[in-house]
């Protein structure tokens, strides 16, 4: 799996409706967020890009997505210090990627609560 649920679990104190509410949100939050992220580098929007790279690292942290996390961090730095502006599609394409994978493991675990927690 590439998600991994041990501190959501932790921090919900086992409450499988917080769970799958927090899983609802993450799934909602992180479609808006590549969305966004693709607009913002398309437009050059360098300084945006990483605001929400740095709002995004949390929602990805919190689903165990710890190599993501480091990714985003790294989009956050570099794009708000201009640099390195080619390795922005990349890390935003991956950021897409990731995260599809994610919902799909994460609807799986929402319509099997009982079975994950």
């Amino acid at each position: 799996m590439k998600t991994d649920l041990s501190y959501l679990q932790e921090m919900s104190g086992g409450n499988k409706e917080l769970v799958k509410e927090m899983i609802s949100i993450f799934i909602s939050q992180v479609a808006e967020f590549a969305e966004d992220m693709e607009n913002h580098l398309n437009n050059k929007e360098f300084e945006l890009l990483g605001k929400l790279a740095h709002k995004a690292k949390s929602s990805v942290s919190i689903m165990g997505l710890n190599d993501l996390a480091i990714d985003l961090k790294t989009l956050e730095n570099l794009a708000k210090e201009g640099k390195n502006a080619e390795r922005y599609p990349t890390l935003v394409q991956k950021f897409r990627k990731v995260t599809e994978e994610a919902i799909e493991e994460l609807n799986i675990v929402q319509n099997n609560i009982e079975h994950y927690f």
